[in-house]
């Protein structure tokens, strides 16, 4: 499911609320979790999951077309950790 589809689903689930309004709460949870992540915080939605930061060191990597050693920087990814309640919603049978 991408972006669009999560608010035209939350429209039509919620009636009374306008499409552009929709788009704007998305919007701005998602820039909430974003701003959150940036500022190196973890943000935990109950039942969903957890979103945190994590930190990969520099290091030496290789070229796979050359072979060449390369040099790659220091970065910070995101991690999501699934909560108890989807992964046993997932694995039911």
């Amino acid at each position: 499911m991408i972006k669009s589809e999560l608010i035209q689903r939350l429209a039509e689930d919620n009636p009374h609320l306008y499409q552009r309004a929709v788009e704007r709460i998305v919007s701005t949870i998602f820039d909430e979790i974003t701003g959150a992540l940036a500022r190196g915080d973890r943000v935990e939605l109950r039942g969903f999951g957890a979103f945190s930061v994590k930190y990969r060191p520099s290091r030496l990597g290789r070229n796979p077309r050359t072979g060449d050693a390369v040099d790659v920087s220091a970065k910070a990814v995101p991690f999501f950790k699934t909560g108890k309640e989807l992964r046993e919603r997932l694995n039911e049978k």
